[in-house]
């Protein structure tokens, strides 16, 4: 994982099957790197993948430009067409440093 250490990165589906009613990833820091100036020119992105890992969706989050030490971003409510998994990806300086998926199944 490509966060300072002291740092995670969460991403949390709610839903059944293919609905998701909730979608949310961020960057949760404690003790030490809490003090740290954060995250600058960062995103997070949403994208879906069917069961052949072939990419069908992105929901590219804004870059703030701001430095932020909890970087957060919700995602709307949607039904996926298929089974697959669902990742988030946090963009620091347009590079990506960390990823987490999900696997959406039956």
């Amino acid at each position: 994982m490509k966060v300072p250490t002291g740092c995670m990165f969460t991403h949390v589906i709610r839903g059944s099957g293919k609905k998701i009613t909730y979608q949310n990833a961020g960057v949760d820091c404690a003790f030490v790197a809490a003090l740290s100036s954060g995250f600058c020119n960062w995103r997070i992105d949403f994208t879906y993948s069917d069961t052949n890992n072939r990419p069908y969706r992105t929901s590219r989050g804004r870059t703030h430009s701001e430095c932020k030490i909890d970087p957060m971003r919700n995602n709307s409510p949607q039904r996926l067409p298929r089974y697959g998994k669902a990742c988030a990806h946090l963009y620091v300086n347009g590079v990506r440093r960390v990823s987490q998926c999900h696997h959406i199944t039956k």
